[in-house]
């Protein structure tokens, strides 16, 4: 009997094998960590450990992401189209915990 995986970290794990070939992407993200890009309009590049992608509030990030742009992410990695106020709010609380 295996261990079934939601969608949203079966896509993030596809999301970070595609990231990981990328030499751009993977000289400057230490390991155990993604760099994500945050924003509505204008994007800014957040590093972010791993971890996160487990916590519930950061997969509805995930899943807003998934229906907006798919697996065709336009910068090159993940991209989650939220407020950048909202997403530190959320990575410090995070972080805290």
């Amino acid at each position: 009997m295996g261990i079934r995986l939601p969608s949203v970290l079966l896509n993030a794990k596809q999301i970070l094998k595609i990231q990981a070939m990328s030499a751009k992407n993977h000289s400057d993200v230490p390991k155990g960590h993604i760099a994500v890009y945050v924003g509505e309009i204008q994007r800014k590049r957040f590093v972010v450990p791993i971890s996160y992608l487990k916590h519930p509030s950061f997969q509805d990030l995930l899943n807003r992401s998934e229906e907006e742009f798919g697996f065709c992410h336009p910068m090159g990695g993940l991209t989650i189209p939220c407020r950048e106020d909202a997403f530190v709010n959320l990575t410090s609380r995070l972080h805290r915990s």
